[in-house]
């Protein structure tokens, strides 16, 4: 596929669709350079090391100021990847698919204090709305653990997002929380989302992020995993020490992962996002606050975007991923209107690095000091 940002040294941002361009301050070449020396000491010695596979892009206003890629596409085809390999993003998906629904939202197509049972009626419970399965506080479970029952699921046969809904009601299975009481981050929120993506769409989930999002904002090199057909041809996943990792009965579910991705498709999704006709001012102000300040801490969540609050009135917005051996991190610093996105197929906790470089660009409360943690 062809690369969509132009091939100049300077890698200038090329925004394919006007309507969400937005005008920033131009970059100078002092300023990329001088970052782009801090950023490869850390990335060397942090990142990039014990045969890294996966992709790096940190980007200053649109301008790419670092980008690497190492590694393998496919180990056993000894294909290597490139600015142009979809990764699983795993849990980056969140943010796409609230982004298409924050969209329907905007055009009126649904409304995100509306209940789920009034768009999917077979649904069980009916206090939960559109926003609490976007903020993760609708009390459901993950579907992975009651799955994981022998008398609610075989595991020999691949659970689709269509068969939640009935095993919820065939099985009974109750909430783990009262509906909007506190965070619980669950899967099931996003693979419940598709399936009104789906159901207000009348498109499913694939198609419908591809017409919405992906094609509009010029992600040529994204898409939502058909399992049956590409999930050999995909990217596939691995353990840290190369062996490929199988697919499951888990892994034909999509909205809450299953979106393939390039961190430079990811910078236009990321550019869009500070577009008033890509999402309006009141609908940003929605996205990037927190919602749950039922315990104290510096962690919590938006509408699909994790965040960071600290008392000294700094914040961070991220969303970070871990399905099998891949693992990925999304980081929008948008009062500095940087992005930062890591990708990797092989297993490492290195790509949580990446909030780390927000030292760099703003007045964040991090050091370039090597402290790997997980977080999905």
């Amino acid at each position: 596929m062809d690369s969509i940002l132009n091939a100049k040294d300077d890698k200038e941002f090329v925004f394919p669709n006007l309507n969400y361009k937005v005008d920033f301050n131009t970059v100078s070449q002092y300023y990329s350079a001088r970052k782009k020396d801090e950023i490869e000491l850390f990335y060397n010695e942090n990142i990039n090391v014990k045969e890294f596979s996966g992709g790096v892009l940190i980007a200053k206003n649109g301008k790419i100021i670092f980008e690497d890629y190492q590694g393998m596409y496919n180990y056993e085809k000894n294909e290597p990847l490139n600015q142009n390999s979809p990764l699983h993003i795993a849990s980056i998906s969140k943010v796409l698919t609230a982004s298409v629904i924050l969209r329907l939202s905007e055009s009126k197509k649904l409304n995100l204090d509306q209940s789920l049972q009034s768009i999917l009626p077979e649904f069980p419970h009916e206090n939960i709305t559109i926003r609490m399965l976007l903020n993760h506080r609708s009390g459901l479970p993950q579907y992975a653990y009651f799955t994981d029952k022998e008398t609610v699921w075989d595991k020999k046969e691949t659970l689709r997002n269509k068969d939640i809904i009935p095993l919820l009601v065939k099985h009974k299975i109750p909430l783990e929380a009262k509906p909007n009481t506190k965070f619980s981050y669950c899967n099931t929120n996003y693979a419940l989302l598709a399936l009104v993506i789906e159901k207000v769409t009348k498109m499913d989930y694939p198609t419908a992020m591809k017409k919405l999002l992906f094609e509009p904002l010029g992600m040529k090199n994204t898409f939502v995993l058909n399992f049956d057909a590409q999930k050999e041809l995909a990217s596939q996943s691995y353990k840290s020490t190369k062996i490929r990792i199988a697919a499951d009965h888990l892994d034909a579910i999509y909205g809450d992962k299953n979106i393939y991705s390039t961190p430079r498709d990811m910078l236009l999704f990321d550019m869009a996002t500070y577009s008033d006709k890509f999402y309006s001012k009141n609908i940003k102000e929605e996205i990037f606050k927190g919602y749950s300040y039922e315990r104290k801490g510096i962690k919590n969540y938006g509408l699909g975007i994790r965040l960071r609050e600290w008392e000294t009135g700094q914040s961070l917005h991220y969303h970070n991923g871990w399905w099998h051996g891949s693992t990925s991190s999304y980081v929008t610093l948008r009062k500095d209107t940087v992005t930062l996105v890591a990708l990797s197929n092989k297993f490492t906790r290195r790509t949580y690095q990446l909030k780390r470089f927000s030292a760099l660009f703003g007045d964040y409360p991090f050091k370039l000091t090597n402290e790997e943690t997980v977080e999905d």
